[in-house]
């Protein structure tokens, strides 16, 4: 096919986004917690909270990004992700229907959503593919970032066709990427355990936690996905007799957050004398979670809580696999765009194809502007 009947393909891939210097951590976090998704009151009373807590947590979150140079990396290392992708689309021989360009949406933090619908309209994109950087669906990532996409594209009349991959937790190319990078943390430990004449350590799949209202109340599957993501690599891996165990980390304010957490479990290590590998399974880049919560103050937890081995497992960021999973990911969509028909445009509905028994699609996403 000819580059002048090739159709042009947007693939948008959407992120957390984070502060670009220190100046910027207040706004970001002001960003976040005005989400309705994520505090879900009515305005004006969201909006004071989120002014609240962002203005008083902007000191501990500014010490936290000091500690990585006073920024988040996350936009750089999704920039990569990006290219690699961009280039495995377009050397594919066997799809040479589209001309792909990937953008980048984030949704707390540059660049907004506005801006890049701006851009996707400007190149002209025949069709998008909506492409979440979250592997497992929540209402408070990928359900944001779709509903807040819909309503830059009304702002600048950008209509072309639309479908979104909603989820991939079990992705092969996902999966045999984490186990790869589980397998280097996994051995080191093996061999550290082996000098120290103790048992095999505790591999720790460690996912953001949500409150857990966020689970029952909408019907988000979360939860459900992280756990059909860990029990996946721990097919892949196929260690026999390996100890593992789901947990969730960084919790925050007075309401019940889905368990166990990963401070319990690394206390509960310490106490049984096991080395412990963690694995960021939520997360594919690296970012102030992996950085700073797990490296530094987990591990420090490690260390005050007697843990005798802890090694933390890389994300996937640019893995060759991982990006190969996306490409599938990309064409599994395509596939259902082109046979289904595209997403509706209207903010508040979401009937996008789900490969988890549709339950991204009837998740309840709160409402709110």
């Amino acid at each position: 096919m000819s580059e002048t009947t090739r159709k042009k393909r947007a693939i948008v891939l959407f992120n957390l986004g984070g502060p670009d210097s220190p100046e910027a951590v207040e706004p970001f976090l002001f960003n976040l917690f005005n989400d309705p998704a994520i505090i879900s009151l009515p305005n004006p009373f969201r909006y004071l909270l989120a002014k609240l807590i962002s203005h008083r947590r902007a000191p501990v979150a500014q010490e936290i990004y000091a500690h990585i140079g006073g920024k988040s990396p996350l936009l750089e290392l999704t920039q990569e992700q990006a290219d690699a992708l961009q280039a495995a689309l377009n050397a594919d021989e066997g799809d040479t229907k589209y001309e792909n360009r990937c953008f980048i949406a984030m949704r707390y933090w540059k660049p907004f959503a506005d801006q890049t619908a701006a851009e996707v309209k400007a190149w002209g994109a025949d069709e998008q593919i909506l492409l979440p950087l979250y592997p497992q669906f929540s209402t408070t990532t990928s359900g944001s970032s779709v509903k807040d996409w819909k309503r830059a594209c009304h702002e600048v009349g950008l209509s072309a066709p639309i479908k979104t991959a909603c989820c991939y937790p079990t992705n092969p190319g996902f999966i045999d990427a984490s186990a790869e990078m589980i397998k280097i943390g996994y051995d080191t430990a093996v061999a550290k355990a082996k000098e120290l004449g103790i048992a095999a350590p505790r591999l720790l799949f460690s996912a953001h936690g949500v409150p857990k209202a966020v689970i029952t109340k909408r019907g988000d599957p979360y939860q459900s996905q992280i756990e059909k993501t860990s029990a996946a690599v721990v097919e892949k891996l196929a260690i026999e007799g390996l100890d593992w165990k789901v947990c969730y980390q960084s919790r925050v304010g007075p309401m019940e957050w889905i368990g166990p957490s990963t401070e319990t479990e690394i206390e509960r290590a310490g106490k049984e004398g096991v080395g412990l590998v963690i694995v960021p399974i939520a997360f594919v880049t690296e970012h102030s979670e992996t950085l700073v919560e797990l490296d530094i103050e987990y591990g420090e937890l490690a260390h005050e809580k007697n843990v005798p081995i802890y090694e933390r497992v890389r994300t996937v960021c640019s893995h060759p696999k991982f990006i190969n999973g996306l490409v599938s990911v990309v064409k599994q969509t395509q596939v259902e765009l082109d046979q289904n028909g595209s997403d509706d445009y209207t903010v508040e509905t979401r009937g996008w194809w789900c490969p988890d028994e549709h339950s991204c699609a009837v998740a309840k996403q709160p409402g709110g502007a």
